[in-house]
């Protein structure tokens, strides 16, 4: 499935595994931060996760989902 692209959004029940994953993948996999490159190879989206807000940005600006 890592190599599999599919077109168009995520489901409702495709967006909730999704969520459900990365609150495992936050509470038993990540140790300081993850740095990823996914989606379109020629427009890509750079992600950070880690557990410290973002420099200069109140925590309450994240929502928890």
């Amino acid at each position: 499935m890592r190599n599999e692209r599919h077109d168009g959004p995520l489901s409702e029940q495709e967006l909730e595994s999704f969520f459900q994953y990365l609150h495992r993948f936050c509470k038993h996999e990540l140790d300081l931060f993850a740095a990823l490159e996914a989606g379109d190879p020629d427009y890509p989206a750079f992600v950070t996760i880690t557990r410290n807000p973002a420099p200069g940005v109140d925590q309450d600006a994240y929502r928890r989902p």
